[in-house]
């Protein structure tokens, strides 16, 4: 009785008995939603109804998934990947909590994608190794470049805490989650050591580019001011040789990461002068490294000047 009163089911008049097992309430009007004992891929229960260890919903298991309700989701099918990376996490009591949707079809025809309470659950046969959740900040970036149609297409690994987000030091902590062609969105709550756009909470994306001058391309925006800022990773070829080619290693630079979206020329005369800058005057240090530190910074906010060598230098690339 208690079961049934979980899934608004009437006793006995909404309970029925498939497989040996009694489906009762919105889990079975579901059930019969997706096709039913005939040709529903759930296939039979395996489970009677039983009450989630949070007390708050219902779910029953079946050969081919779960159905899983609660008051205020209502009820939905699990199934296939999605629902094995669900469970991996703690189903329900997990971060993303219950199900909020039924699993729907992509644009592209091949992949899926189900709802959950603390993010979306995608997945394709064949370009995401799993199911993958996205959610938060890092969702929100993905659905301004649009979801998996998008420049970052889907996702490939679930998100993970990492170091040297949003800052060359190990204290730089945030969140990355990578997605196709070597290309992560990341997250930072901000730390006053950080590149001054995440001195704040900001969020980014980032390149592996792997050409001869640039490894990597970084991207962030402070989520209070709106600030942006570009962060290069060169080899050590690229401090050696990338001011021979201001053109060339403006391309590599942006090979394999997504141009800053609405970029003024103003802003795009800016960045080319400070990557100019820094690629001239990237001199190793007498006790190691280079002059400017490990990446090349280049601020979106700075005004686009004159190209002075002698006033480069004397800012140390960093105008006004």
């Amino acid at each position: 009785m208690v079961a049934a009163l979980f899934s608004g089911a009437s006793p006995a008049a909404a309970d029925e008995t498939i497989c040996g097992h009694v489906v009762r309430g919105a889990i079975l009007a579901k059930y019969k939603e997706t096709g039913g004992l005939e040709r529903s891929p759930l296939g039979c229960p395996t489970t009677p109804e039983l009450t989630t260890p949070d007390g708050q919903g219902a779910y029953t298991h079946f050969q081919g998934g779960s159905i899983y309700w609660s008051a205020w989701t209502g009820a939905h099918p699990v199934w296939g990947e999605i629902r094995d990376s669900w469970a991996g996490q703690g189903w329900e009591r997990g971060k993303l909590g219950y199900p909020v949707g039924d699993e729907l079809r992509n644009p592209d025809g091949a992949g899926v994608r189900q709802q959950f309470e603390g993010g979306t659950y995608y997945w394709h046969p064949t370009r995401t190794n799993g199911a993958h959740a996205v959610g938060g900040r890092i969702g929100e970036l993905w659905a301004q470049w649009g979801h998996e149609g998008g420049d970052f297409g889907y996702p490939v690994t679930d998100e993970y805490p990492a170091v040297k987000v949003g800052g060359n030091l190990p204290e730089n902590t945030g969140v990355r989650q990578r997605f196709e062609n070597d290309r992560y969105l990341l997250w930072s709550p901000g730390q006053a050591s950080s590149f001054e756009t995440c001195h704040s909470e900001c969020v980014g994306y980032l390149g592996i580019t792997n050409e001869p001058w640039v490894e990597q391309t970084e991207v962030f925006t402070n989520l209070a001011n709106g600030k942006r800022s570009v962060h290069v990773t060169p080899t050590e070829a690229g401090f050696e040789d990338a001011d021979d080619d201001l053109q060339e290693n403006w391309r590599q630079v942006w090979v394999n990461t997504p141009h800053l979206r609405n970029a003024t020329q103003t802003e795009v005369n800016s960045l080319s002068k400070q990557l100019l800058c820094h690629a001239a005057f990237a001199f190793p240090k007498p006790g190691g490294g280079r002059f400017g530190g490990p990446t090349w910074d280049l601020e979106a906010w700075r005004s686009d000047i004159p190209w002075d060598a002698g006033e480069a230098l004397r800012t140390q690339c960093n105008w006004d």
